[in-house]
């Protein structure tokens, strides 16, 4: 596979359909552990807020690894970094499911961690690379409908084999599935060296923490990494809670979990991609900014439901779920578009480092404030509402402040290698 300046919509297309494979292991395993969250407490007989060390163990791993990655990640070709990071997650994942204690699978969530969470930059920066900016949302809508898939077939799947056969099961059809993706990511990826600029570069660890500091100084970088973050926070207080609040407080049993999942991934399969269009169209900013709005009244609604019949609370947790989605869509192809091409790899995985450790930060942060009354149900979640609605609020300021830098189409498509095999 060789690199051209020939831009080729079949290549463009089937790129997307691999990164949606692997997106969709990626972001399986991480949404796995939400609803299995119940059955891992009652098992090894722990409180939520051990439960969200296991959360966060996953996200502090993927927060150090990605920065560590920034050093060095733009040195690589993309199909060679993508591929070895995607085989590590694999390995971390197989782990998970024969992790026979908690402390045993907390440590598995670490190495899958630390390979996942450089493995979800690089796809970004991919898109980056090859997509051109006037397309990147629809694109980036395309890639991230990969959560829709996973919460519509994964999850409740998972679930399935969780409830029959245990909690490790899941793990190892995950394990099966990516060993899949890994063979059709092999076969398919065409090799991305347009950021190398055609030669392989040796840098001193002097230069490159020189180059590093001034990549996170840059203003733009700097508001589009401190948006990411507040972003995470809006988001992550909240999710990793929602099952057990709803199993314990709203009326929800384990085996009705499933079909949140699959009514909010089915929602966002159509959403998605559609946010993404209206995205290119109108604005990152403007749709991040009316699909915010929409969110904070949602953010309300699902950490404040009492118990409420089934149907109600679907409706609740898809709207969550389409609003979630829908402002993160324009959020990921604005900030990827904030970086230089050349620096695009280091940028989103420092971008990821700061997700990360600001979504672990989140989950642990929220663990700290929930509580278990003595009847069982869980207490102050509506305290975590209330932080999620503060920090959905100071994105709206955020998001103003973060720029386009790259305004030419062009520039990216001769960079793309999407090209027929010659």
């Amino acid at each position: 596979m060789t690199d051209s300046l020939e831009h080729s919509p079949k290549r463009e297309w089937l790129l997307l359909f691999v990164l949606v494979a692997v997106q969709f292991t990626h972001v399986l395993d991480f949404v796995i552990m939400m609803p299995l969250g119940p059955q891992l407490m009652r098992v090894f007989d722990i409180s939520p807020q051990e439960f969200g060390f296991i959360v966060s163990a996953y996200t502090f791993s993927a927060g150090a690894t990605g920065f560590l990655s920034a050093f060095f990640i733009d040195k690589f070709d993309r199909r060679t970094a993508l591929l070895f990071l995607y085989s590590g997650f694999t390995i971390g994942t197989f782990l998970c499911g024969i992790a026979p204690t908690y402390l045993t699978l907390m440590l598995a969530r670490i190495v899958a961690g630390g390979f996942g969470g450089v493995l979800g930059a690089l796809i970004f920066a991919v898109i980056g690379d090859c997509i051109p900016e006037h397309r990147r949302g629809a694109a980036t809508g395309t890639v991230m409908s990969a959560f829709s898939i996973a919460s519509v077939a994964g999850v409740p799947l998972g679930l399935y084999l969780a409830n029959h056969f245990g909690w490790h099961f899941p793990f190892f059809m995950l394990a099966g599935l990516s060993a899949i993706a890994l063979a059709l990511a092999y076969k398919e990826l065409p090799n991305m060296r347009g950021h190398l600029n055609g030669k392989a570069t040796f840098e001193t660890p002097l230069q490159a923490v020189q180059k590093l500091y001034a990549l996170v100084s840059n203003r733009n970088h700097l508001n589009a990494l401190l948006f990411m973050v507040v972003l995470m926070v809006g988001g992550f207080t909240v999710i990793p809670y929602i099952s057990p609040y709803f199993v314990a407080n709203v009326g929800l049993s384990e085996s009705d979990l499933p079909l949140i999942y699959f009514f909010g991934g089915a929602a966002t399969i159509f959403t998605s991609r559609f946010v993404g269009r209206l995205a290119d169209k109108f604005g990152k900013a403007k749709i991040f900014t009316v699909m915010s709005f929409s969110s904070i009244a949602v953010i309300y609604a699902i950490t404040n439901v009492p118990q409420t019949p089934l149907a109600l609370a679907l409706v609740i947790t898809t709207l969550f779920m389409v609003t979630m989605n829908g402002r993160f869509v324009p959020a990921v192809a604005l900030v990827t578009s904030s970086v230089d091409p050349k620096s695009r790899g280091s940028f989103m995985s420092i971008n990821s480092s700061a997700q990360q450790l600001a979504s672990g930060a989140s989950s642990f942060v929220a663990g700290l404030i929930v509580g278990k009354a003595a009847d069982g149900t869980m207490t102050n979640y509506h305290l975590v509402g209330w932080l999620a609605i503060v920090a959905t609020i100071f994105c709206l300021f955020l998001v103003k402040r973060v720029k386009v830098v790259e305004t030419s189409p062009q520039a990216v498509s001769a960079k793309s290698a999407l090209v027929e095999e010659p």
